[in-house]
């Protein structure tokens, strides 16, 4: 069948009579999908399929959202379950108890457990913790690093010119949104990721003031840049010796890099973590954790934390099933996504020598981006603003649309392995990807 997308094109125009660029996010938009967006319309195991009939092999999986793949029977049957009960009661649920048990069991560091809906409220909640928990208003927030859109988090977490960036010891705060409140990032420091030396520098700057450190595990809102060496290890080092919190991000990497996230691969222990995404196994799920004297602050008239969707019944069904199928057979799971973004990362880095392209691929486990740059790595926000083609990856990506692959269009994202990918996938991923960079060049 030849490739068509006519029925996107006439649902996009049809969406923009009711919706703002015509979806519900602007990376669902033309900035990163050109003319108009494909529109799916189911998906199932490893693969999408969009309004035209056009099949896709996923290597987003909705953002990482979907560590077992599209409508996994168990995630079909727990979901269909916890539906015939009931949808929501916003009172108190076994549920919440099984899962959260779940999660103790998998996280080091884990001791007590409080459920939200999505990352951007679990990342809210952490810093609001840290702030009452310490008595300080400040903390420190890296360049590239995304929290969810809260006000306090929309600095420096996009693309920018790096002329606009300032020198690396005294960043400039790059607002990333209009209308945010005119004081909420001033108690936000700004420092460069992978440079221990710039997190003291900051400490000493604002000694006293900071409540806590907030990173990701791994930098995944700049494709896939890892911590470097021990970095993660130095970053609790500093933060215990000054007495500041750190705050694990774990939204993107949770439940897909091991069964206690970037704690247990780097092997380090935060005071408290943050979860979303692959939690709820593509259902609104969301959580933060950490130590019990720290969360305990959470309860009745201390740091306020409300949701009448907080621990979505629904969603915890299939958190419930999802975790329980990711640590069967002692998380064999685990081994297959790395398994599987492996294959996918070394067989493009083949590709990208046979068809002689000027390309890096760096990943860590199931996360994986490619990027466009003469450089070996990109260690930091600062290299790939300055030294990622980002241009050219959006067309690579457009262009493996027509031969049933799909990745993120979105330079700034990265792909993801999941259960339902085989060896199979990856070697059409890599012919579509050799057949699409030769006709680029062409």
């Amino acid at each position: 069948m030849a490739y068509r997308t006519n029925k996107s094109e006439k649902f996009y125009q049809r969406a923009l009579e009711v919706l703002i660029e015509g979806g519900s996010s602007p990376s669902r938009g033309p900035a990163n999908y050109g003319s108009y967006p494909l529109f799916i319309e189911r998906g199932e195991g490893a693969y999408l399929y969009d309004v035209d009939g056009n099949r896709y092999v996923d290597w987003m999986m909705a953002y990482g959202a979907l560590p077992l793949g599209h409508a996994h029977p168990l995630i079909v049957k727990a979901v269909a379950e916890a539906a015939r009960g009931g949808t929501l009661f916003a009172a108190a649920t076994e549920i919440e108890i099984e899962v959260a048990e779940l999660i103790q069991q998998m996280v080091p560091g884990a001791e007590r457990v409080r459920f939200a809906n999505t990352g951007t409220e679990a990342a809210m909640a952490a810093i609001r913790l840290a702030r009452g928990f310490t008595g300080r208003p400040k903390f420190i927030k890296f360049e590239g690093h995304y929290h969810g859109w809260y006000d306090d988090f929309m600095v420096n977490a996009h693309p920018q010119a790096i002329a606009s960036l300032g020198y690396r010891n005294d960043p400039v705060k790059i607002a990333d949104s209009s209308g945010l409140n005119r004081s909420a990032l001033e108690d936000t420091i700004v420092v460069p990721w992978n440079d221990l030396a710039a997190v003291e520098r900051a400490i000493d700057t604002h000694r006293g003031k900071i409540a806590a450190v907030i990173t990701e595990g791994i930098m995944a809102n700049m494709g896939v840049i890892p911590p470097e060496t021990d970095y993660l290890k130095g970053l609790r080092h500093i933060t215990r010796d000054n007495k500041i919190l750190l705050i694990l991000d774990e939204t993107v990497t949770g439940f897909r890099i091991a069964p206690g996230g970037c704690q247990q691969h780097y092997g380090v222990d935060a005071d408290i973590l943050t979860f979303g995404k692959a939690l709820g196994a593509g259902l609104s799920v969301a959580a933060l954790a950490g130590r019990a004297e720290i969360m305990e602050a959470l309860a009745w008239g201390g740091v306020l934390h409300y949701g009448t969707q907080n621990a979505s019944r629904i969603g915890l069904f299939a958190a419930r099933a999802s975790l329980r199928e990711l640590c069967r057979h002692r998380g064999a799971a685990f081994q297959h996504l790395w398994a599987i973004g492996e294959s996918l990362r070394s067989g493009l880095l083949r590709v990208f020598q046979e068809t002689k392209t000027r390309a890096i691929v760096q990943g860590v486990g199931p996360m994986l981006q490619i990027m466009f740059t003469e450089r070996p790595a990109i260690r930091d926000y600062r290299d790939f603003c300055a030294h990622v083609d980002q241009k050219r990856y959006q067309r690579l990506a457009l262009a493996l649309f027509k031969h049933g692959v799909y990745m993120s269009p979105s330079p700034a994202l990265h792909s993801v392995a999941s259960l339902a990918h085989t060896e199979k996938d990856v070697k059409f991923t890599l012919d579509a990807a050799r057949e699409t960079l030769t006709e680029l060049c062409d």
